[in-house]
């Protein structure tokens, strides 16, 4: 799986007009399921996120996690994180899982980071949706399990 963070103090995914996630400070995680991905690659990722310390602590540096400022994320599929650009100017997308395989493991992957004690808001799978965001850093990290 593929996934970019972005430490954010608040973001929100809008489809179809309405605000259907949206949280305070916390997370940013745009996720895509490539082909071959399993439970574990999500169950690890998820692990990975919500213990990463890219939070400032009272000393100003980065020293704390998702767990530990009590932080939420918002998890919003993004295919084209598979993209190939290595031909062409047309991003080819044949190593990003099938869609029903690609839904199946975003909605685990959140629900994994759920069950971790992150509190979680998702995009629409397959939607289109307006992503709005105010990167706190800015901080942006690109992880692949």
């Amino acid at each position: 799986m593929r996934a970019l963070i972005q430490r954010v103090s608040e973001a929100s995914v809008t489809v179809d007009g309405t605000v259907i996630g949206q949280i305070g400070p916390g997370l940013m995680i745009l996720v895509c399921a490539m082909q071959g991905d399993t439970e574990a690659q999500a169950d690890q990722l998820a692990a990975k996120i919500s213990k990463l310390r890219i939070f400032k602590d009272d000393a100003g540096k980065m020293n704390r996690s998702l767990l530990d400022t009590g932080g939420a994320a918002l998890v919003v599929s993004q295919f084209t994180l598979a993209a190939d650009t290595s031909r062409g100017n047309r991003p080819g997308f044949s190593t990003a899982a099938v869609p029903d395989e690609g839904n199946r493991l975003y909605e685990y992957f959140a629900a994994q980071l759920g069950a971790l004690g992150v509190s979680v808001a998702t995009g629409r799978f397959g939607a289109d949706m307006q992503v709005a965001l105010i990167n706190d850093g800015p901080v942006t990290i690109w992880m692949e399990s």
